[in-house]
């Protein structure tokens, strides 16, 4: 007789532990990158999954069978209605704590935004000037600059709330802090569009929380067997398993427990086109528990996480991939069928 097995396939990544309930639905942004651009820029954009559809476009990637040819691709469509920037932060550095906020000079948001009020707390006094010289005589401080931006879900399509959400969006780009300060300055109450962050076949990174599923068990959670069937009158024929430590450390086996709603980022998804009529793109009907989309879009390759009406974070690619191509993405058809009966 054989020696007993003592190991078993680890079940599911260790880097998605632990895998809990995300703190917040609007994710926040852990770490920038600092890519090189001419210009000072936002490194960042909010946006609401709609749905998808699928086009058909010319195959740039180079060493492919089909390079040159027309072939089918997925995408997913976002809603993205302008953000409205309300705030600049100035970040400095202890050499003990690390970074923390300086000063953060906010605006008067206009009457369609009033009811941010009752989201976030306000200064009680609205004035950005005041900040703002504090800011530009501790430049030399100032290790990074960036804006607190509210999104305007009454401009979306399918989205049933008023209250804005506040993201914060790193400024990146230019020569200097000093660039960067005045470029926030310029922006200061003002609205960012999308193709003002953005271009058409760029590679981002799309930051959001995961759809829900709730309290589930090892089966469905971790995809672990179910017992033969001549042991399911006897013990059950969904169980944990051993746990001793000759079978591998408890925290290391399936469990059941919450399945979903993890904040979770998915990395260098491409641009394949953004626009400002979103009737071009919504398929007849409207997209399925979403509706029509009438202002500004974003077309990405693919699926990405996230139920439909979550917003997503789009963030310039911190591990961008080696080869990008040269020209935008050629899309020769996008199909506009009815998704109500799929």
């Amino acid at each position: 007789m054989g020696a007993r097995k003592k190991h078993a396939p680890r079940r599911g990544s260790l880097g998605l532990r632990p895998r809990k309930r995300a703190s917040r639905i609007v994710p926040r942004v852990r770490s920038w990158p600092d890519p090189e651009l001419p210009q000072p820029k936002l490194l960042g954009f909010a946006a609401y999954k709609a749905g998808m559809t699928h086009v058909l476009m010319v195959d740039d990637r180079l060493h492919t069978r089909t390079h040159g040819q027309e072939i089918f691709k997925p995408v997913t469509i976002l809603d993205a209605p302008p953000l409205y920037v309300l705030a600049v932060r100035a970040y400095s550095i202890h050499p003990v704590k690390g970074m923390y906020t300086l000063t953060e000079a906010w605006t008067t948001p206009p009457k369609e935004l009033e009811i941010i009020r009752k989201v976030h707390p306000l200064p009680e006094k609205l004035d950005p000037e005041p900040k703002l010289k504090i800011i530009e005589d501790n430049l030399e401080k100032i290790v990074d600059i960036r804006v607190l931006a509210a999104t305007q879900p009454k401009l979306a399509g399918g989205i049933p709330k008023k209250k804005p959400d506040i993201v914060e969006i790193r400024i990146g780009g230019g020569s200097s802090v000093e660039e960067r300060f005045k470029y926030a300055v310029e922006i200061l109450g003002k609205e960012v569009h999308a193709k003002d962050v953005f271009e058409e076949g760029m590679f981002v990174d799309v930051i959001g929380v995961t759809k829900g599923h709730g309290f589930q068990g090892v089966i469905k959670r971790f995809g672990v067997k179910e017992l033969p069937r001549w042991h399911k009158h006897r013990k059950g024929s969904r169980r944990i398993g051993a746990r001793s430590p000759g079978f591998g450390t408890v925290s290391e086996t399936p469990q059941a427990g919450q399945m979903g709603f993890h904040r979770r980022t998915e990395y260098n998804k491409r641009i394949l086109k953004i626009g400002d009529n979103g009737l071009e793109v919504t398929p007849a009907g409207g997209f399925i528990s979403y509706g029509v989309i009438r202002g500004p879009y974003i077309m990405l390759e693919g699926s990405v996480i996230g139920a439909r009406k979550r917003l997503l974070i789009l963030r310039y690619p911190v591990r961008p991939p080696p080869y990008i191509p040269a020209h935008p993405p050629q899309i020769t058809y996008i199909s506009l069928e009815s998704k109500q009966g799929v």
